[in-house]
């Protein structure tokens, strides 16, 4: 009698898990995607195969297969499987699991597959506690994170393991998952699909399995038992799906295509990544910062007018706030694009710091002293200076550099916008030795 209400309790346990839980593979073969790592013949599909997996760190947006394959894993491996929560798992508790792996390997020679997800939450010290069990052997971990691993997981614990990258799901590999899930008992078995309802829900995933499988689950819901069509799918998914962590690779990616696309002179690039980000979360007050940042760095004197505009539009933003405010930023972002593009002040920077490390505390020249005190005269200071507005063109000639360094050595103007005609009224070039 226990073992028939044992088998009742899991099928209502089956029953209340999310489908896209339900429909997970329990095999290499039944993994749909990531050809190039799980495909037959390839390097993770064979060292699943061999139980002899390596440690590795899958990275991948949501819904690509790094928890399945943890679990695929789980399924045909030999050694002792555990995981641990990147939550709600301290220190201690990696310690605990790293001593009991240990000495299991040591008592039966039973290696242990330690399964961490969203490793990125780990911090230092959770990373630096599991990463003398992965130096030994004593576990073989699998990471899962949605995050670059070069900015979240520690370097030692990353160059011991093997980095796999997971890339979104095709419109082939979720249809096939939408049809299985459809005839598969432990789906939705004999739910109809009306046309392009799988295209519509391709289109909505975005990439993304669960949001795929989760989709359907809700469109067969309100479609009562009829045939479930793309309205369904509209209603049950009403907004978008955009993939956009700001703390993960996306975020990255997305700001740095909004920048290169104002570097690049496109308006129309610049305004959609503009409002992917803030359609996905981002703060506007840092979209709007990089605007003021690349106003300055990249346009430069070709079009001071491009420095006002960015300062205004996140003057703007504090004022008035968003919805409102995105007019201000699209303009900002349009303005930048548009704007010539000169790089000569960021040369000048970088020409200037070599300067300043090269002659580290060069002297102030005598005649540029500071001369307003008693006694300076004495020393010497302010003798030879002579004073712009002395002359009838505001202009003199006149040397403001310290030795070492010569005129043109720091600025270069560009050819571009207006920045040409900012100097063009002087009477002649100044000398070197003036």
């Amino acid at each position: 009698m226990s073992d028939l209400w044992q088998q009742q309790r899991e099928r209502n346990r089956a029953a209340a898990e999310p489908l896209a839980v339900r429909m997970r593979p329990r095999t290499p073969d039944e993994f749909v995607g990531q050809v190039a790592l799980v495909g037959h013949g390839a390097p993770l599909r064979a060292a699943i195969e061999a139980d002899r997996l390596a440690s590795v760190v899958l990275w991948g947006p949501p819904g690509t297969g790094k928890t399945t394959l943890a679990h695929v894993i789980a399924q045909t491996t030999s050694a002792a499987f555990t995981e641990l929560s990147a939550v709600t798992a301290g220190v201690k508790d990696v310690r605990a699991v790293v001593e009991e792996a240990r000495a299991r390997r040591d008592r039966a020679g039973r290696p242990t597959v330690l399964f961490v997800d969203e490793i990125h939450r780990f911090n230092r010290a959770q990373q630096d506690a599991l990463l003398p069990g992965v130096e030994d052997g004593s576990v073989t971990l699998i990471g899962a994170t949605t995050e670059n691993p070069s900015f979240e997981v520690n370097a030692p614990l990353l160059s011991r393991s093997l980095l796999y990258r997971l890339e979104p799901l095709g419109p082939a590999d979720l249809a096939a998952l939408l049809e299985r899930a459809v005839t598969d008992e432990r789906g939705l078995p004999g739910t109809v699909l009306a046309e392009q309802t799988v295209d519509a829900l391709v289109a909505a995933a975005d990439g993304d399995a669960r949001v795929a499988l989760a989709g359907l689950e809700a469109a067969a819901g309100l479609a009562d038992g009829q045939p479930v069509t793309p309205e369904h799918v509209t209603t049950a998914l009403s907004q978008p799906h955009l993939r956009y962590d700001k703390a993960a690779d996306a975020h990255y990616d997305q700001v740095s295509a909004f920048i290169k696309a104002m570097r690049g002179s496109d308006p129309d690039a610049a305004i959609y990544w503009l409002v992917r980000m803030l359609a996905g979360g981002e703060d506007p007050r840092f979209l709007a910062r990089r605007m003021v940042i690349l106003a300055g760095e990249d346009v430069g004197l070709a079009d001071p007018r491009a420095l006002e505009v960015a300062v205004a539009a996140s003057r703007a933003l504090e004022t008035v706030g968003l919805p409102e405010a995105r007019y201000a930023l699209a303009e900002a972002a349009a303005y930048l694009a548009l704007a010539p593009k000169s790089a000569s002040i960021t040369r000048a920077l970088a020409a200037a710091d070599a300067a300043v490390a090269r002659l580290g505390n060069a002297p102030v020249p005598p005649h540029l002293r500071d001369a307003h005190y008693k006694g300076a005269a004495r020393l010497g200071h302010g003798e030879g200076y002579r004073y712009p507005h002395d002359d009838p063109t505001g202009w003199v000639a006149q040397r403001y550099l310290p030795e070492g360094l010569e005129p043109g050595e720091i600025y270069e103007p560009s050819p571009h916008g207006v920045e040409p005609e900012l100097g063009a009224w002087r009477p002649h070039p100044p000398d070197a030795r003036a």
